[in-house]
């Protein structure tokens, strides 16, 4: 027997540290009344650092197990990984898209300068985040490209 979905809908908020991703992730878990995943939150509940890789990867395959879960029930969800390669983004959507969920990409992105300041002003990372970090980073974000938008029901850049 074939199972039937329910049309859901996942929104994925792309972005480097500092761009709003939460803040952003937030106001649409409102909104939207919404399901919202945030890997640095459980991470942090757990006693875990938000460095370590290990946990945040099991963190994540966890809540994207429970995602795809609401989603066949016809929640909306909003996934706040940070998504920085594009085949992490497609991986969501292709699976998403496949069990007939909308699928919305929402980029937020700003200038180093503002992330730093931005950065600076939660403090609420060990060790704190640099502005040498932020440039390493920025060079291995793989920006969403126009290619790429059109892939989604919905895309914005904020």
């Amino acid at each position: 027997m074939e199972r039937s979905y329910a049309t859901g809908r996942l929104i994925i908020v792309c972005g480097l540290p500092g761009s709003g991703k939460t803040t952003h992730a937030k106001r649409l878990e409102q909104e939207l009344r919404a399901i919202r995943f945030c890997p640095d939150e459980w991470i942090v509940c757990l006693g875990g650092g938000l460095w370590e890789t290990n946990l945040r990867s099991r963190i994540e395959e966890l809540q994207w197990k429970l995602a795809q879960d609401l989603l066949a029930l016809g929640h909306t969800v909003v996934i706040e990984w940070g998504t920085w390669a594009r085949s992490e983004r497609d991986a969501l959507r292709v699976r998403a898209q496949a069990m007939g969920a909308s699928v919305e990409l929402h980029f937020l992105d700003a200038p180093l300068t503002v992330l730093m300041e931005r950065v600076r002003e939660r403090n609420g990372e060990s060790p704190p985040i640099t502005m040498d970090d932020l440039v390493r980073w920025d060079a291995q974000f793989e920006r969403p490209g126009v290619e790429e938008l059109a892939l989604f029901d919905g895309a914005s850049h904020l």
